[in-house]
């Protein structure tokens, strides 16, 4: 077994039902030792973990990403003729949900910290839910501005908060696959946005109600009936999970505990748990963290093309010359292959023990393929860019998500680190919803060319952060082999997270 591993995000919900197991499980992985859990399966345990959180948590952010990008299907289904906006309106639409969503991340996620996941999660789902339903009756600009900043504070806590909740479960070197697992759902969502899009459309005139209405209300009903049966079918922390036993429970929280630190056999280095105790100074440190902040270049040259495709592709499709249904129906194979590539990379990343080369990597796909897309205006090769860059997106993301929580130590600052990432980084969203004007029809090369600069800056920061690593690692062992581990406490040592000598960074 490796002895690199994280501490799960533990909830202050003591005086909850299951405050008693949480201790019991707490204080008996506190005794051992990672020897005296050797008699366990370790790989039986990680198969009941996934039967029972990803497919639950996909569904979520299935839901999730279908209910903010399908507006993209309801604009050529006649959302914008109907609602007699301009395409500037209509992209100031898609720009304020993103402010709302970024504004709401941070102390969305430290709520699911602080309340049960099974509780949060399902609630804000019933919010956006419904938020989504109503805008299927907007009747004008300023209804449809107003549905779409609210649904950008309901949406705010899901993603953030799955993708923490999931290092609340798994080690470092085991989060990639289960966040491609769960994100790959968006490119799923991707999919079955057009196949869907393309079925309800044909209720056009049902109830006296446009097509692209039905689009809104149906997705926003489902997400509500969902929402429902996740109150009963989440889970909320390892401590208390029903479906392992007592000693699993203790092993799961042990190695999620003791993770992230330097070899100690090697290095004489003492054991130091990962601080896990609410304490503002975490969130602080969040705020303040350089990495964080170089992370974020990475994710903009990520999630910039990321809306710009699932915003726009049907729109870039049909003023190929396509109509609208053979449009939708032609982004399916692109976001199918998208989500089986992003899983399959994500397995080797997690196998390898490697984040930046697989992140790396994709960013490149992204660059090439936009590069096709500028260059040509054959729809053949523009398709085909599209579809490369699809690929290094959807694998990228999930790869860089767990690059950053890999290198966040504590519970909270995790849980901030991972919400402000996520939100400030989703402001590329706004950027991206303004890079493809209608006037730029049929080619883009606007709109490309500005995904083009933030992959490219993105590749640049990647790299910087790698070499950055490096250097820190090297540095932090150094010092450890000069003796001056010895001028801290181990209880110092775990308040210092991340930026402990015990600490190595992963790339």
């Amino acid at each position: 077994m490796s002895d690199t591993f994280e501490k799960p995000a533990v909830a202050e919900a003591e005086e909850s039902d299951n405050g008693g197991a949480r201790k019991d499980a707490l204080g008996l992985a506190s005794e051992r030792t990672l020897e005296s859990f050797a008699h366990l399966d370790e790989k039986k345990i990680l198969r009941k973990m996934d039967i029972r959180l990803i497919p639950m948590l996909a569904l979520l952010y299935l839901l999730s990403f279908l209910d903010r990008g399908n507006i993209g299907n309801a604009k050529i289904e006649g959302l914008q003729e109907d609602l007699k906006m301009t395409s500037d309106q209509y992209n100031i639409c898609l720009t304020v949900f993103f402010f709302s969503y970024a504004a709401f991340e941070v102390p969305s996620n430290l709520l699911l910290k602080r309340l049960r996941p099974s509780r949060w999660l399902p609630t804000i789902m019933v919010a956006w839910g419904v938020v989504m339903t109503l805008m299927g009756i907007v009747q004008n600009y300023h209804g449809l501005l107003s549905a779409r900043l609210f649904l950008g504070v309901a949406e705010a806590g899901l993603y953030p908060g799955c993708a923490y909740y999931l290092t609340m479960w798994y080690c470092r070197h085991e989060i990639q696959l289960r966040q491609a697992m769960f994100f790959s759902a968006a490119s799923v969502a991707g999919a079955f946005s057009g196949l869907l899009a393309f079925g309800i459309a044909k209720l056009d005139g049902l109830g006296g109600l446009e097509g692209w209405r039905w689009i809104f209300i149906l997705e926003g009903l489902a997400t509500v009936v969902v929402a429902f049966a996740a109150f009963f079918l989440l889970y909320d922390f390892p401590e208390t999970a029903s479906f392992l036993t007592e000693e699993e429970r203790a092993f799961v929280v042990y190695r999620l505990k003791y993770q992230g630190q330097a070899n100690s056999s090697d290095e004489g280095v003492v054991r130091v748990a990962q601080a896990d105790e609410f304490d503002w100074k975490y969130v602080k440190q969040a705020f303040a963290d350089w990495q964080i902040w170089a992370n974020m270049f990475v994710y903009w040259g990520i999630v910039c093309p990321l809306y710009g495709i699932s915003l726009f592709l049907p729109t870039i499709i049909k003023n190929l010359g396509y109509v609208s249904s053979t449009a939708q129906l032609l982004t399916v194979p692109i976001y199918i292959t998208a989500a089986i590539l992003a899983v399959v990379t994500a397995y080797f990343s997690d196998r390898v023990g490697k984040r930046s080369p697989f992140v790396i990597t994709c960013i490149i796909l992204i660059i090439i393929g936009f590069i096709l897309a500028i260059s040509s205006t054959n729809p053949g090769v523009v398709y085909a860019g599209v579809f490369i860059t699809a690929v290094g997106i959807y694998s990228g993301f999930a790869g860089n998500i767990a690059w950053l929580s890999n290198n966040l130590a504590g519970g909270y600052k995790r849980s901030a680190g991972m919400a402000i990432q996520i939100g400030v980084g989703n402001l590329g969203g706004a950027f991206a919803s303004n890079f493809y004007r209608q006037k730029d029809a049929p080619r883009y090369i606007l709109g490309h060319a500005l995904e083009l600069g933030f992959a490219s800056a993105g590749l640049i920061a990647a790299c910087l952060l790698v070499f950055s690593y490096m250097r820190v690692n090297k540095k932090r062992a150094r010092i450890i082999s000069e003796g001056g581990l010895s001028q801290f406490t181990p209880e110092e040592l775990s308040a210092m997270g991340d930026k402990a000598l015990t600490f190595r960074y992963m790339y």
